[in-house]
C-alpha cells in the first residue's frame, strides 16, 4: 500500500465533494466528536444546527477540526483534517448577507436542513429552541491517500 500526502487543492476537492464529516470540539479538556452534515464554499463549512452539547462547546471553544473521507477501490482511501474557527450566524441585523449566504450554500443539496433540524428520540417541544446556522472558517487543511 503507498500513502502519500494531498496537496491543499486536493484536500478542498475533498471537502467540497462530501457532505458528512465529524465535527471535533473540545470543552475542558474533554475531546467530543459528532457526526456534522455541512456544504463547503469559500474556505467555510457551512453548518445547520439545533441547540444542544456541540453549540454549547463550540460557544465555549470555538477551535475546532472536520474530519472528512472516502473510500477508494480495494483497501484505498483518502482522508481531509481541516482544523478552523466556529462562527454563529445568529439572526440578527448585521448577520443576514452571511446568514443568507449559509442558506444558499447549504440549499443547494437536497433535504439539507433535516440532519440538523432533528434530534433523535426527543418528543416535541411546543417552545423548541432555534435552530443555529453556523459556519467553520477553514485555517488549515492536511489530508493522506492511500492506494493499492
Amino acid at each position: 500500500m503507498l500513502i502519500r500526502t494531498l496537496a491543499a487543492l486536493e484536500c478542498t476537492k475533498l471537502l467540497t465533494a462530501n457532505r458528512v464529516g465529524r465535527l471535533a470540539c473540545a470543552k475542558d479538556g474533554q475531546p467530543y466528536v459528532v457526526p456534522l452534515y455541512y456544504a463547503h464554499a469559500d474556505n467555510h463549512l457551512y453548518a445547520f444546527s439545533m441547540l444542544g452539547k456541540k453549540i454549547d462547546w463550540m460557544r465555549a471553544n470555538p477551535l475546532v477540526s472536520v474530519q472528512v473521507d472516502e473510500r477508494g477501490p480495494g483497501r484505498g482511501w483518502r482522508s481531509v483534517v481541516a482544523e478552523g474557527r466556529y462562527e454563529e450566524l445568529p439572526d440578527r441585523i448585521g448577520c443576514k448577507v452571511q446568514r443568507d449566504h449559509a442558506w444558499s450554500v447549504l440549499s443547494k443539496h437536497a433535504d439539507w436542513w433535516e440532519p440538523g433540524a432533528l434530534k433523535p428520540d426527543t418528543p416535541p417541544i411546543s417552545d423548541a429552541t432555534p435552530h443555529v446556522f453556523f459556519r467553520i472558517l477553514i485555517q488549515q487543511v492536511s489530508g493522506r491517500e492511500a492506494k493499492e
